[in-house]
């Protein structure tokens, strides 16, 4: 989460504008994370190349009564080919919430499901899978928790040599962690932090990208930094993590993109940031930030490339505000960085304001008692760029005038 607390020079409105700002700002943040997450799950989903058959898939797509339901737990536990039909019936029909509650309450439903998952027929597998991963979409605790028997399987499957079956887990667990601390408890103690280390070394762009989605579940909660973070650090992910902030690497911009909120969560813990500074993360930020400011300006950006910019930025804006600054400003690098600062400021203005505003906060770190970079900002002549922002709202005047502060 973006902090203000740890903006150096900040301005300090008086009454509660400033109360006000954090909130907008934290609900900016919950939509950015819903909209990307929306995106993923339901192309994830698609991805899969399921089949909508005839007959009882057809019946199943709208909401079912308990006894509809009830039906389908009965067909899923015939033998033979119409077995897979009344799965792929039950996968449709928990899609919705209310099919979801009635399935998981029905008497040894889970434990049928979770029989088939870890069965030897590879084709009920794969179905009982797309059901799970139907059931993990649920924003209800209670579908969580009937889903705990899975886990262990999950987690096994992750070394399996389908990279598909292996995303399909990721996202699953992924889901089902974000929604109960319980889940998360359990997947701690059944090894997901060393399961994920070993996962995100697949060469699969796709898995990776699965890896940093189910690691940002994890890393979110406010249980993190206690409880997960810790063994995040010692796990070698960061290493990782870090590694994937390539502007042409061969994973894409989506495992970047999910690498790079991981590191974000991790660097607002305040959990040794000094380790991430050490690993490179400021000038891997940094580095990235200046190829996708020279992307934009060229106007060869990639879509959605804003989900990119954001993270990194608040990676860097974090570390710098953070007690190793005198060590950050060895990696910072040159000059390029502000231009890039400035390119995200004037191409994200109206669009996403939010990624111009965190570009301006992070200029405002960048030159907190930092001559060289002072400096640079009056031989690039920026100082009047800054003036044309103030009018502007959306906390973007409030950090204008942080920034220019020093000035």
């Amino acid at each position: 989460m973006w902090r203000m607390k740890v903006v150096r020079h900040k301005l300090r409105p008086q009454g509660s504008s400033l109360e006000e700002f954090k909130f907008n700002r934290r609900e900016q943040e919950r939509v950015l994370r819903q909209a990307r997450k929306d995106q993923q799950l339901v192309s994830k989903r698609r991805l899969q190349g399921e089949e909508e058959e005839d007959g009882c898939m057809e019946a199943a797509g709208g909401l079912l009564s308990k006894e509809e339901v009830l039906q389908l737990f009965r067909g899923i536990q015939q033998a033979g080919e119409e077995r897979v039909r009344w799965l792929r019936s039950l996968r449709k029909a928990l899609r919705h919430r209310e099919t979801q509650l009635l399935f998981v309450k029905l008497e040894n439903s889970m434990h049928v499901i979770v029989g088939l998952f870890s069965g030897s027929n590879a084709i009920w597998q794969l179905e009982a899978a797309y059901c799970l991963h139907e059931l993990s979409h649920s924003d209800e605790a209670s579908v969580a928790l009937a889903c705990l028997p899975a886990t262990p399987y999950l987690l096994t499957y992750l070394s399996g040599q389908s990279a598909k079956f292996t995303e399909l887990c990721l996202y699953t667990l992924g889901n089902l962690s974000a929604e109960s601390e319980a889940v998360r408890k359990k997947l701690l103690s059944q090894g997901i932090i060393p399961a994920l280390a070993s996962c995100i070394q697949c060469p699969h762009a796709a898995v990776v990208e699965a890896v940093g989605y189910a690691l940002s579940q994890l890393l979110q909660p406010k249980e993190a930094p206690e409880k997960i973070i810790p063994s995040v650090l010692e796990s070698g992910l960061t290493v990782r993590l870090l590694a994937m902030l390539q502007a042409d690497s061969q994973f894409g911009i989506g495992a970047a993109i999910e690498c790079a909120w991981c590191l974000h969560y991790i660097i607002c813990s305040n959990i040794n940031d000094e380790l991430l500074v050490a690993q490179g993360a400021i000038s891997k930020c940094s580095s990235l930030l200046i190829k996708l400011g020279a992307a934009v300006a060229s106007g060869s950006s990639e879509e959605g490339m804003e989900l990119l910019i954001s993270p990194l930025l608040r990676c860097l804006g974090n570390l710098l505000a953070g007690p190793g600054y005198d060590y950050c400003q060895e990696q910072l690098g040159d000059n390029r960085l502000l231009v890039a600062l400035c390119v995200f400021i004037q191409a994200f203005l109206r669009p996403q304001s939010h990624v111009a505003r965190e570009s301006l906060w992070v200029i405002n770190n960048l030159t907190a008692e930092n001559a060289v970079f002072c400096s640079a900002v009056l031989c690039l002549n920026l100082v009047p760029v800054f003036v044309e922002l103030l009018p502007y709202s959306k906390g973007i005047n409030i950090t204008v005038r942080a920034s220019c502060w020093p000035f």
